[in-house]
């Protein structure tokens, strides 16, 4: 079993950056696929990022590409999301999200675990 914890999130004006970290506990997962997926008011969870196992494969949706970047610690059992160039749009409820299966994976029901959600407000 694994829990996720994210933090980071808060209030920020566009053009802003925020780091937002996933810290895993319970046991180590370092073999395991992470992905950042994130909900607004009234839309369905969208995926952000995803990085697998092997900490050299990383998969951006098209909205944030250039502008975030996912990498991971294992040595810290984290993950990072580094958001740069925010804008109002990227306002959400942040989720990490991660799988023992290690390759990349982009739909929500290929992760077993969720952290619990941390949230992002870009004002314009």
């Amino acid at each position: 079993q694994v829990q996720l914890v994210e933090s980071g999130g808060g209030l920020v004006q566009a053009g802003g950056s925020l780091r937002l970290s996933c810290a895993a506990s319970g046991r180590t997962a370092s073999n395991y696929r992470v992905a950042w997926f994130r909900q607004a008011p009234g839309k369905e969870r969208e995926f952000v990022a995803a990085i697998d196992w092997t900490d050299t494969n990383t998969y951006y949706t098209d909205s944030v590409k250039g502008r975030f970047t996912i990498s991971r610690d294992n040595a810290k059992n984290t993950v990072y999301l580094q958001m740069n160039s925010l804008k109002p749009e990227d306002t959400a409820v942040y989720y990490c999200a991660a799988d023992p299966r290690g390759w990349i994976a982009l739909g929500p029901n290929n992760y077993n675990y969720w952290g619990q959600g941390t949230q992002v407000t870009v004002s314009s």
